[in-house]
């Protein structure tokens, strides 16, 4: 049989044709709504984008006012400002900085300009440049490795600081006055009668060597007195000598060691505080070191027999970047109301003494931005302590 293929009527067609144009409108309007949010989004963004740019235009110029205001305000700053790269190079340098050191300095390692240019001076931190005094402060300025320094001019603070400690002696010694008569006077009293002696005659040979001997005794003891006078009045010049502290120490014990053999009296040297360097006047401060175990001498042949021996001790340590300078001694100890007074001019509890040594060992620390105190224990003994700003030995070149 053949089989017969229906052809599918006008109708069924038209029912296809309307589904299939029904399917295109669904898709058109999807297409053209889509079309419609998406460029709704556009003009939402565009928005948005010129809003954060006018955000960042106005922050950029803000930043371009601030960064002017700081290049006018580095311009007119007195202090020396200088920035410096992880390979410490001078990157920047505002023209007080310029200025200070008379040279271009941008590119410049600062490390040679330092070395070429800077003498360190005594106080830590502070460097001579030619006539100026300069403190130089450095603060890191990134992760990088950068840093900041701050150099201020203290040439016209130094001098003021100079004389008003000039002044502070002139008044002292203003106040000292009628105690520096008495002084004086007693040893010359003594001197003159002795040498009145020495005129008598029919005196014994022996007698007057042993008057002669008398009278000069009281006469150095008055060239002494006169000497430390002159050294409060004027104070000491701590100079620039960079001096390891344990050759501090060790020029002090060589001068009194004598003394305590002499008296049988046991002295120590305890540490020497290995790499610490002290600047300054090295003439200075051993004489104030020496000034102070001569002290504790003094204290300890004091002590009776009780059937221990006196001992004297010196010792150097580093304590919170400080050189720490502590002479101790098991002597009789010093009263609580004489140690108030220990560091004034002219008071000694000593007939032989001039009060002054102590004062002017005090008067040498602080010159040298140092400071000294005392505690002691009656009948135990006393510790006097020097803190001394120093540098480590490695530690000296910026």
């Amino acid at each position: 049989m053949k089989q017969v293929v229906q052809t599918p009527g006008p109708e069924l067609k038209a029912q296809e044709l309307q589904r299939a144009f029904d399917a295109f409108n669904q898709v058109s309007l999807a297409l053209t709504q889509s079309y419609q949010g998406l460029q709704g989004r556009v003009e939402s963004l565009a928005a948005e984008l010129a809003l954060a740019n006018g955000e960042l235009r106005r922050q950029y110029e803000e930043k371009e006012a601030l960064s002017e205001r700081l290049s006018l305000l580095l311009k007119a700053l007195p202090a020396g400002v200088v920035v410096l790269d992880s390979a410490a190079r001078v990157s920047e340098a505002n023209p007080a900085a310029t200025e200070m050191f008379a040279q271009a300095m941008i590119g410049e390692a600062w490390p040679t300009l330092a070395q070429a240019s800077l003498v360190a001076a005594e106080a830590p931190d502070e460097w001579q440049l030619g006539a100026r005094r300069l403190a130089i402060v450095e603060s890191p300025l990134d992760s990088a490795g950068g840093r900041i320094l701050l150099i201020h001019d203290v040439t016209a603070a130094h001098a003021l600081k100079a004389e008003l400690e000039r002044n502070q002696r002139l008044v002292a010694m203003g106040e000292m006055a009628a105690s520096l008569a008495h002084q004086l006077r007693t040893p010359l009293a003594t001197a003159l009668l002795y040498s009145a002696n020495l005129a008598q005659p029919g005196l014994a040979d022996s007698a007057r060597l042993r008057f002669a001997d008398k009278t000069t005794a009281q006469l150095k003891r008055l060239e002494r007195l006169i000497q430390e006078v002159l050294l409060f009045a004027r104070g000491e010049s701590i100079g620039r000598d960079s001096t390891p502290a344990s050759q501090l120490l060790a020029e002090a014990a060589q001068t009194v060691e004598p003394l305590f053999l002499e008296g049988r009296i046991a002295f120590r040297v305890l540490g020497d505080a290995a790499g610490i360097i002290v600047t300054g006047s090295r003439k200075a401060l051993v004489g104030a070191l020496v000034n102070l175990l001569e002290n504790a001498l003094q204290a300890c042949t004091t002590v009776g027999e009780g059937g221990r021996r006196p001992v004297v001790t010196i010792g150097a340590d580093l304590v919170d970047a400080q050189l720490r300078i502590a002479v101790r001694d098991t002597g009789a100890g010093i009263a609580p109301e004489i140690q108030a007074r220990v560091f004034e001019p002219f008071f000694t509890t000593s007939g032989q003494g001039t009060g002054l040594g102590l004062a002017i060992a005090l008067g040498v620390v602080r010159a040298h931005g140092g400071a000294m105190t005392v505690h002691s224990v009656p009948g135990e003994g006393s510790e006097f302590v020097i803190m001394l700003p120093v540098a480590l030995a490695a530690e000296r070149a910026v």
